[in-house]
């Protein structure tokens, strides 16, 4: 290995790497399209003359933004055809992004179901604007609107996703709590254990991409998502266990089939109950479960 220290470029993309995985990732809700952006940007900023950029991360941010732009309109026939529910690549989170309580609500698998309903650029100026407090003039660089026009937009965005947010937030704790609740009642298979900790209006959205069996349409309703989940494993003819861990910020589960990774189950927890499940079982989803993913807002 060569002791030469990385050229100035190269140092400076490295410093920002996290910050613009996690602008990518807020946009696309996929991490494989996150990092091909990430891999696009590096491309095109190795290409431009340094000595003539006056804030490196704006520069950064902007030509990011562009990417995931671009990669997002061509998502969306994807998503178009995908089969079934289409959930957010779960990322394994360390305990500090669910300590920062603007980057865990921002990467949350709820809120980033939220921004799935805006159009690309609401998206783009919504997440730059609320999550990174990035100014108007930066955001209308980098999706080629004017200030006015991005300010507009932000506001339409703002008032969209305020309509359609999750209305409470809880401590981490808390969520936790409720988790480990709907674990034992799972585990024990007790079904008046699953309807104490589920809301009466709980919601699954479950993610098989057309690869593993999945719910083809959300399943409403306490009484409905725990027949749902004790009935799946009767019928799974495999040894279910399920291990504790923080995805997107929050608490979720690991869940295994005979020892091998058959999915991931994030929750969105309102008082003391659960209100969202998220089950995204799809194998080509699975791959940023097993090593943290650093995310960053700075």
């Amino acid at each position: 290995m060569s002791d030469r220290p990385a050229d100035p470029a190269t140092e400076t993309f490295v410093a920002h790497r996290n910050l613009l995985f996690t602008v990518a990732y807020e946009m696309l809700g996929s991490a494989a399209d996150a990092e091909d952006v990430l891999q696009e940007t590096w491309l095109r900023w190795v290409g431009v003359d340094q000595e003539q950029v006056d804030d490196e991360r704006a520069y950064l941010v902007r030509i990011t933004t562009r990417q995931a732009l671009n990669r997002l309109r061509t998502m969306k026939r994807r998503k178009e055809a995908y089969v079934g529910q289409w959930l957010p690549e779960p990322l394994l989170t360390a305990p500090d992004v669910a300590e920062d309580v603007l980057l865990a609500e921002s990467v949350s698998m709820a809120m980033m179901l939220v921004l799935e309903t805006l159009s690309p650029t609401e998206r783009a100026v919504f997440v730059l604007r609320e999550a990174f407090d990035i100014g108007y003039e930066e955001i209308a660089a980098a999706v080629d609107k004017s200030p006015a026009a991005v300010r507009q937009i932000a506001h339409r965005a703002r008032r969209h996703v305020d309509a359609r947010r999750p209305r409470q937030k809880v401590s981490p704790r808390r969520a936790q709590a409720a988790l480990e609740a709907f674990q034992r009642a799972l585990d024990t298979r007790d079904m008046q254990g699953l309807l104490d900790v589920l809301a009466p209006e709980v919601v699954l959205v479950s993610d098989g991409g057309g690869i593993k069996r999945a719910a083809l349409r959300p399943v409403v309703g306490a009484d409905k998502v725990a027949r749902f989940y004790l009935g799946g494993i009767d019928r799974v003819g495999a040894t279910v266990t399920t291990e504790p861990t923080l995805v997107n910020g929050a608490p979720a589960l690991l869940v295994r089939l005979d020892g091998e990774l058959e999915g991931v189950l994030a929750v969105h927890v309102e008082g003391a109950r659960i209100t969202g499940l998220y089950s995204v079982r799809n194998p080509e989803k699975l791959s940023r479960v097993a090593s943290e993913t650093r995310l960053t807002l700075r």
